[in-house]
């Protein structure tokens, strides 16, 4: 009698465990992936940037340069039939030379104006900024993390060249997420135009990831939350945190790669980079830049950033 009622009591301790585990999973994908209005991040600490980096991100001279550009607003159907939005501006002169930028989590393509005034009126590129699946006016109920939207990438490549013809020569430009979907798109059957990546506060893969922020924001581990969330994620959304990997991808490609990330950073730690780096099987480079925190190289160390930047594409755009 009384190992019966002890096996009653172990098997409703699991039950228990079990439905709290369930809810979690799908609080959490609704929380992060789920397409809806997301306040989970503000009062983060380690989103917190400093003055001179947010009066740049908020009020730079970039915000007025974006809204006076007449960009094309250029349309493409996903693999799984999602309507997505791009935003192109063709460069001053004539040139085959065109930058697609990749913007962060909850952002949107016109965010990468501050990069794009750089490439448009410095380096004289054709410039696209696509709004990620999920994202500002494309389709898309869920949040990729940069999975599937690196097959979205692929087709913006192919749709330069179909637009802009065939000697097309190409840059992926990326930060955060979008530096991850830069990433996961390398490992794919990218045409040889593309000749250059720049990858900016990128991480390895959304399991790491998400593993870090759960056990830094809410003291959980990785199982069983992260394990069923990703469950319910396969299901809801077709993809895996397991399989939604930059540091697998990196590993198959042959595109240069230049990686930024700021030393301070805490969000995406700075230690996903030199993984990422280390395991990188083209040509690739690393700047980690002192005192920055999350993306905010480009603003606290502009001008080594960019010195950079234009050593790497002068080495590898031809």
């Amino acid at each position: 009698m009384k190992k019966k009622k002890g096996l009653k009591l172990v098997i409703g301790i699991l039950s228990i465990l079990l439905i709290i585990d369930i809810v979690a999973s799908f609080y959490f994908y609704n929380l992060a992936i789920e397409r809806n209005t997301k306040d989970f991040l503000q009062g983060n600490d380690d989103l917190e940037v400093s003055a001179e980096a947010m009066e740049v991100f908020t009020e730079g001279d970039w915000r007025t340069w974006v809204d006076k550009q007449e960009f094309e607003r250029w349309e493409m159907t996903s693999f799984d039939n999602l309507q997505l939005n791009g935003y192109f501006l063709p460069a001053k002169e004539p040139t085959n030379k065109t930058v697609i930028l990749a913007h962060g989590y909850l952002g949107n393509g016109l965010d990468m104006g501050l990069y794009g005034k750089y490439y448009y009126e410095k380096l004289g590129y054709n410039i696209l900024m696509p709004d990620a699946r999920g994202h500002g006016q494309s389709e898309g109920d869920y949040i990729g993390f940069g999975w599937h939207d690196r097959l979205d990438y692929v087709k913006w490549v192919n749709l330069v060249m179909e637009k802009l013809g065939e000697d097309s020569k190409v840059v992926l430009h990326g930060v955060s997420m979008g530096a991850a979907t830069v990433l996961m798109s390398s490992g794919e059957d990218l045409p040889d135009n593309v000749e250059a990546i720049i990858a900016d506060s990128a991480y390895t893969s959304v399991e790491d990831l998400f593993a870090y922020q759960m056990n830094r924001m809410y003291h959980l581990p990785k199982f069983p939350f992260l394990t069923s969330t990703s469950v319910v994620t396969e299901m809801k959304a077709g993809y895996s945190f397991e399989e939604a990997s930059a540091l697998k991808q990196v590993q198959k490609t042959d595109i240069p790669i230049l990686y930024y990330h700021g030393s301070a950073d805490t969000f995406v730690p700075t230690e996903m980079v030199h993984e990422l780096y280390e395991n990188t099987a083209s040509p690739a480079e690393i700047m980690t830049i002192e005192n920055a925190g999350h993306g905010e190289g480009f603003v606290v160390e502009k001008e080594a950033y960019v010195k950079k930047l234009n050593d790497f594409l002068d080495r590898y755009v031809k």
